[in-house]
């Protein structure tokens, strides 16, 4: 009973019944919202955001953030692309070496941010001006197109109707979930985003445990970099521009705190699915890009108001009950 009790009222539950509700509204709204070619052209457009909102709650749980990760999938495409279609490289190799590339952003960024205590925000924000400037640089402004069939199956093709992406998308979430709550780094990310410097005294070293998020942010953003370029077919320099602010959405909107030290895997899962709902709903509805802009921004807003004013709610009570706790 008690259990029922904590799954009622989990916030977990609160955004699954706004997914809900948002299917209820756009299959009202559009007949063609809930054919079945849709809601499989939904789990491709979202495979990209899921997997990389799986590296960035790690980001997020630690405290930090990482706002390159929009480029970082612009240059990886570039580099696939460009192994492929300029220097002949097979796709299986090429993916390999981009999956490498992703990494090493990722260790950079989480090396500067240790050695250095600068602002996760200021060192991220400057390693996407140039990512931004290395992919113009490689592709020289040009799309890059004509992949292999093989590679164009990742991101297009299906088994037995489920499509390949889905696929990739649930072992990477199940992935995700692994790590966060089976190991003890997934512990070691919470501790630092609830309390670095109690962690630290506890004899973790969180410098090494800050690199390896930031790595893994970068070998999942790469791995949904490729699965982007296999859908799209075609590489360009400015394919990943802003895609940052809709992982960030995602992640917020399922609970994960922007502060650290709170959220879940399945949370950060319902929150891709909304806004993966809310981009095609859009669409089918011809709401101008502009206009969706404007409401994933006032989403995104709202989404961080909350979770800091839930925050400080939370910090108050716990120190009312601490000077309770003294009196007695």
């Amino acid at each position: 009973m008690n259990k029922s009790k904590k799954l009622f009222k989990s916030k977990e539950l609160g955004i699954f019944l706004v997914l809900v509700a948002m299917f209820l509204v756009f299959s009202i709204l559009s007949p063609q919202f809930l054919k079945l070619n849709n809601i499989f052209n939904i789990t491709k457009q979202i495979a990209t955001l899921g997997i990389c909102s799986v590296g960035f709650t790690f980001v997020l749980i630690t405290g930090g953030i990482d706002l390159s990760l929009g480029y970082q999938i612009s240059l990886i495409n570039i580099i696939c692309a460009y192994m492929m279609t300029k220097m002949g490289v097979h796709w299986v190799a090429a993916i390999m070496i981009s999956i490498l590339a992703g990494i090493l952003i990722g260790l950079i960024n989480g090396l500067i941010i240790t050695k250095t205590g600068v602002a996760p925000l200021i060192v991220t924000l400057s390693m996407m001006t140039i990512l931004n400037g290395l992919s113009y640089l490689i592709s020289k402004g040009l799309p890059m197109f004509g992949f292999p069939r093989s590679f164009s199956f990742l991101g297009q093709g299906s088994i037995l109707s489920v499509p390949v992406s889905l696929i990739f998308l649930l072992i990477i979430i199940a992935i995700g979930v692994f790590i966060l709550n089976k190991t003890y780094y997934g512990r070691y990310f919470y501790a630092i985003g609830s309390n670095e410097e109690a962690t630290k005294l506890s004899g973790v070293n969180t410098g090494k445990v800050r690199i390896l998020v930031y790595s893994l942010c970068g070998f999942f953003t790469s791995i949904g970099a490729i699965l982007m370029l296999s859908r799209l077919n075609s590489a360009q320099s400015a394919t990943g521009a802003g895609f940052e602010f809709d992982v960030l959405t995602a992640c917020v909107l399922g609970g994960v705190s922007s502060s650290g030290g709170k959220g879940t895997m399945l949370g950060a899962f319902i929150g891709v699915l909304i806004v993966g709902v809310l981009d095609n709903g859009l669409v089918l509805l011809n709401v101008s890009e502009y206009v969706q802009l404007v409401i994933k921004g006032c989403i995104l807003l709202i989404a961080v108001v909350y979770d800091t004013m839930s925050r400080a709610n939370s910090e108050k009570i716990k120190r009312m009950k601490a000077i309770n706790a003294n009196n007695a």
